[in-house]
């Protein structure tokens, strides 16, 4: 997959869990865990925006391009 899903980086740079993250966003820990996996087909952009609201980041420091 050409898309890679740093979000472990990021929970780990924040000391965050997962399920911390998931309860914060409003998110199943399952759907959480799909995204991180990257299983996820899509992600909604007001996902994507309280993700990045909660760990201060943004898009690109938690996705990232890679060819394969």
């Amino acid at each position: 997959m050409p898309i890679r899903i740093n979000l472990d980086v990021m929970l780990e740079k924040r000391n965050m869990k997962s399920y911390e993250l998931a309860e914060r966003i409003g998110i199943t820990t399952a759907n959480l865990s799909i995204l991180k996996t990257g299983k996820a087909k899509a992600v909604r952009f007001s996902t994507l925006e309280a993700i990045c609201e909660t760990l201060a980041c943004q898009p690109g420091d938690i996705m990232e391009y890679v060819a394969d």
